[in-house]
C-alpha cells in the first residue's frame, strides 16, 4: 500500500515487497503440501525464471530485446536477485488460480495458469519501466495505451509460465499435507494475494501511478481471470471454502470441478 505514496515504488520497498510476498508463497506451500513442494517451487519458478530472464536479456528471447538498467540491486547471471524472486511470488498464486479454473485437467490448467501470470504483467511492466528499472529496444507494437512495452514481452511470458505453471501442477500436490485449521481454506494466501493483486494495480495505477490507460487494459486483461476466480469462489459451498476435512482428503484442496 505504501507504493502510490512513494511515485511507485523505491528500491527498499520494492525489495522488501518481492522478498516477503516470495517467503509468504514458499511459506505457505511448506505449510500447505510440505517442505518438497516448497522446494520445487523455488526450483521451478525461482530457477527456472532466472534462467528464462538469463536467456531473454541475452538473445531477445522469448520476451523481446530489453535490457536491466542496474537499479535493482545484486544480480545473478546479469538478471536482478529480485526477479526470480518475482517468479516464485506469483508463480504460487497463479497455480492455484489455474487449478481452480481448470479443474483436474492439466493443459488447462497450464493454459490458466500462463493468462494469470501474464495478465500480472500488464501492469507490472509498464511500473517498472516507468520507474527505470529495465528499458525495451523495440516498445512498438504493443498493447493499446501501453506503448512502451512490446507485445513479444507479453507472447514470451506465455510460453515461460505455461511451462511453469505446468510443470508445478505435475509435480506439487494439489491436497494439502499440513494443517490449515478448519476454518482456512487451503489456497487462502495465494488466492489473496492475486485478488489483492489485481484490485491494488488497477487502483494504483488508475489513481495514484498516472496511467489510466494501463489501469484500464490492465484491469480487463487480469480481470478474464480474476473476476471468474471470484465468481468460482462465492459458488463453491462453503465446507470446500473453509477447507473442511471429510474422511482422510481435505475437499478445499482439490481444485477439481465437479462433473
Amino acid at each position: 500500500m505504501a507504493f502510490p505514496f512513494t511515485d511507485g515504488g523505491t528500491l527498499g520497498l520494492t525489495t522488501a515487497s518481492v522478498v516477503l510476498l516470495a517467503a509468504a508463497a514458499l511459506t505457505d506451500a511448506w505449510a500447505t503440501r510440505g517442505p518438497v513442494a516448497a522446494a520445487t517451487l523455488a526450483a521451478v519458478a525461482g530457477i527456472g525464471g532466472l534462467v528464462a530472464e538469463a536467456v531473454g536479456v541475452r538473445t531477445g528471447f522469448p520476451f523481446g530485446d530489453y535490457a536491466y538498467t542496474g537499479t535493482l540491486g545484486l544480480e545473478v547471471l546479469g538478471v536482478p536477485a529480485l526477479v526470480p524472486l518475482a517468479w516464485i511470488m506469483m508463480a504460487w498464486p497463479a497455480l492455484a488460480v489455474a487449478r481452480r479454473l481448470g479443474g483436474a485437467r492439466p493443459w488447462a490448467v497450464a493454459l490458466v495458469g500462463a493468462a494469470a501470470l501474464t495478465a500480472w504483467d500488464v501492469f507490472l511492466d509498464p511500473q517498472m519501466v516507468d520507474q527505470g528499472h529495465w528499458t525495451w529496444a523495440h516498445p512498438s507494437p504493443g498493447l493499446p495505451g501501453i506503448d512502451d512495452v512490446p507485445l513479444t514481452n507479453y507472447a514470451g511470458w506465455l510460453l515461460v509460465s505455461f511451462l511453469m505453471v505446468g510443470a508445478l501442477d505435475r509435480l506439487v500436490p494439489r491436497d494439502g499435507t499440513g494443517r490449515t485449521g478448519r476454518d482456512i481454506p487451503l489456497d487462502a494466501v495465494p488466492l489473496a494475494v492475486y485478488l489483492w493483486t489485481y484490485g491494488s494495480s488497477v487502483l494504483a495505477h488508475a489513481v495514484f501511478f498516472g496511467r489510466p490507460p494501463v489501469a484500464l487494459v490492465g484491469g480487463l486483461v487480469m480481470g478474464l481471470v480474476a473476476v471468474p476466480l471470484v465468481v468460482r469462489l462465492l459458488r463453491e459451498p462453503a465446507g470446500r471454502r473453509a477447507g473442511r476435512r471429510t474422511g482422510d482428503r481435505t475437499d478445499g484442496g482439490s481444485g477439481a470441478v465437479p462433473r
